[in-house]
């Protein structure tokens, strides 16, 4: 029995080792053609320059799907099609204005824009007294009769102690998303939120929030980092200043978009698949180059490297444009729920929606026993530098397939710089480096390539 048990040990060895070895192999010829002729980010300059922001209900979200079919045909796919869904249609209308009046009558205009989904101010604006918060803690304590009929400016800056600058985003986020309506409880009449944002610099960030129905709807907007310090001065010496806010946006009645979806059929298990996107959509203040077209390109250059390669997939491998992440998710919740409909096996779903930043690794969000399947893979990824496999974040999008008990990944990149473009005007071409985008694309197609060949 021993003599069979260190045979089979040794065959075991053996076969692993030649497995790893072939496995190394593809990998290194993966990033190699990432590096050398990737398309990822030629086609992300043309998506943000051609078609630029890319909002829900925009005729630019729309000229985006067109383009994305193109793109997802051009890179090999064995079929592309739409998958209708319906989104909200918020529109930012003319430019923002604020002013910082003190109680000496001198004013300074600051950088401001609306929050998603807030409603406009009356055409004339609003002007009013306003008062300084720094969490929902001290909102509550001042209450309605400091409150009341008066501005909350929500001056909560990111912890910079968070070296996962996610981190430190999602305990700012409270503010942004449900500040508004907590304001409105005391009474408030407008909210301003400082931005999310990890620097000081001059750009409004905007972003999501979301009305409580049991309270009255009130304006919000984000105000730039900068300007929250200048305001914050100004309010500690002249406790009377006075601010203007004035925008026009409107909600919309929601109408038809689509995710697109581009596939290559598996050789073996062609029911089985393995689902990679990033969302087509984008707040209208910059291009969405990092947020989300970085995701999309990489998602779509998957294809073009399994392609390329002349990779027959054992399983399907699917690329997805979705639509409607940044206000309302529809894209991904119909993804879902086609997939559950039409009874689709999915055995995996990636997703890239943190940026098209230097990957480092994956985030996993699966049992645990799926978990260790990947991380005896992390070998394989330390020469590309991509050695973290410890983190938990997944994607949005891929998020409705947890129902189906679908493992779900995020690709974990180097953040540090995100927070600085993220929902901005800066989120453009001239902030992405073209190593570092087509890195991630290369590290998704790798871990794409193992999961095809050996299940998950």
């Amino acid at each position: 029995m021993k003599k069979i048990s260190l045979s089979f040990l040794f065959a075991f060895l053996f076969f692993f080792s030649q497995a790893q070895n072939k496995d190394s192999v593809m990998l290194k010829k993966i990033f190699s053609e990432a590096l050398s002729n990737g398309k990822a980010y030629t086609w992300l300059y043309d998506l943000t320059t051609k078609v630029g922001g890319r909002l829900s209900g925009s005729p630019q979200a729309a000229q985006a799907v067109e383009w994305s079919k193109k793109a997802m045909i051009e890179a090999g796919a064995d079929s592309v099609w739409l998958q209708e869904c319906t989104v909200p249609h918020w529109v930012r209308g003319e430019k923002e204005s604020g002013i910082i009046i003190q109680s000496n009558g001198k004013k300074q205009n600051v950088p401001i824009c609306a929050l998603g989904m807030s409603i406009a101010t009356p055409k004339e604006g609003i002007t009013a007294a306003i008062i300084e918060v720094h969490d929902f803690d001290e909102l509550k304590k001042l209450g309605e009769a400091n409150v009341k009929g008066k501005i909350v400016f929500y001056n909560h800056p990111f912890d910079q102690k968070f070296v996962n600058t996610f981190e430190a985003y999602g305990e700012a986020g409270k503010y942004r998303y449900a500040g508004p309506s907590e304001a409105a409880r005391y009474g408030a009449i407008a909210s301003i939120t400082r931005s999310m944002s990890s620097s000081d610099n001059d750009y409004p960030h905007t972003g999501a929030m979301g009305y409580n129905d049991s309270l009255p709807k009130i304006p919000c907007a984000a105000i730039s980092t900068n300007a929250a310090n200048l305001l914050s001065r100004i309010l500690k010496a002249d406790p009377k200043t006075k601010f203007f806010l004035k925008q026009s946006c409107q909600n919309l009645d929601s109408v038809k978009s689509y995710n697109v979806v581009g596939a290559i059929k598996g050789s073996e298990y062609p029911d089985e698949i393995v689902v990679v996107g990033g969302h087509l959509d984008s707040w209208e203040t910059g291009k969405g180059a990092h947020d989300d077209g970085a995701g999309v390109v990489q998602s779509i250059e998957v294809l073009r490297l399994f392609k390329a390669l002349g990779i027959r997939p054992k399983r399907t491998i699917r690329a997805v444009a979705f639509m409607n992440e940044e206000n309302g998710g529809m894209g991904g919740k119909k993804y879902g729920e086609l997939a559950m409909t039409n009874h689709e096996k999915h055995i995996a779903g990636l997703e890239s929606d943190a940026g098209g930043f230097t990957p480092k690794g994956f985030g996993l969000g699966m049992p645990e026993e799926k978990k260790l399947v990947v991380k005896k893979w992390a070998p394989l990824f330390l020469p590309y530098n991509i050695y973290d496999f410890d983190h938990e974040g997944d994607g949005a999008d891929i998020s409705p397939l947890r129902k189906q008990n679908v493992p779900l990944i995020g690709l974990h990149v180097d953040s540090q710089r995100y927070f600085e473009v993220h929902h901005a005007w800066t989120d453009n071409m001239d902030n992405v480096n073209r190593r570092e985008l087509l890195l991630g694309a290369g590290a998704l197609a790798s871990l794409i390539y193992l999961i095809q060949e050996y299940g998950l």
